[in-house]
């Protein structure tokens, strides 16, 4: 994902990104009303915050803890750490269904990934055919999720 420019976000922008990020399946009408604008207003702001990246896409969360499944989360160092091949593994885990996120951190491992999958078999495959399998990945860490105290994926703002 190439970096975008900072956007300026007013009042009624944050008003509505705060609405949606909590419900977005709000029709026009009923956002409109809780943001305090007119239909129209929140239409062309909505459609504006899309068109600028700001919205990125509006998706249904599933609870992993009604849904069978394995989370985990895992360091990942690679051996070689030049841009090209930070940019492969990016390309390669964006592409593995398992993978949820995906981050490139600084200080200790090169990556940090959340991974779901159906149960340890299913795990164990991924790590082995996805992870440790690329010439290029020199250790995995995982820490397996025991309860999930905590997940809010708005952005305060």
């Amino acid at each position: 994902m190439s970096e975008r420019t900072r956007v300026s976000l007013d009042p009624t922008d944050r008003r509505l990104l705060s609405l949606l990020q909590a419900d977005s399946s709000l029709t026009n009408q009923e956002l409109a009303r809780q943001a305090h604008v007119s239909p129209a207003t929140c239409l062309r702001r909505v459609r504006r915050l899309v068109e600028l990246g700001v919205i990125e896409r509006q998706v249904a969360i599933l609870s992993p803890d009604v849904l069978p499944g394995l989370t985990a989360i895992l360091e990942v160092t690679l051996d070689v750490q030049s841009a090209e091949a930070l940019a492969a593994f990016e390309d390669h885990v964006a592409r593995v269904a398992p993978v949820q996120q995906c981050y490139r951190v600084s200080t200790g491992p090169d990556f940090v990934l959340v991974v779901h999958v159906p149960d340890m078999p299913a795990y164990h495959d991924f790590v082995h055919s996805t992870l440790t399998a690329a010439a290029n990945v020199r250790n995995v860490r995982s820490f397996f999720t025991v309860k999930r105290s905590k997940f809010a994926p708005a952005i305060a703002l």
